[in-house]
């Protein structure tokens, strides 16, 4: 039985990192990276590994997204300079 969780957790990282790199607009990216993070906190708390599982689901999964897409939204909203002709 416990196998059978480790293979379907390791699928579930195999194509959240899959869509993560496939993606191409930035906050969609960040939104897979979430899951991403979520997935791989559920593999490490499967394989035994509590404690890493938790700083995964902290950092990989809430922090690391978060910080992204303010990042992207304070970019996007930046207003673009007029280029001075000559």
């Amino acid at each position: 039985m416990t196998d059978v969780v480790i293979v379907v957790a390791l699928l579930l990282v195999a194509a959240a990192a899959t869509v993560a790199v496939a993606t191409r607009d930035p906050m969609r990216q960040a939104l897979v990276l979430a899951v991403l993070g979520t997935a791989l906190a559920l593999l490490f708390t499967v394989l035994q590994a509590p404690d890493v599982g938790l700083s995964q689901l902290a950092v990989g999964s809430a922090l690391t997204p978060l910080l992204l897409m303010l990042t992207v939204r304070k970019v996007r909203r930046r207003p673009r300079r007029k280029e001075d002709g000559p």
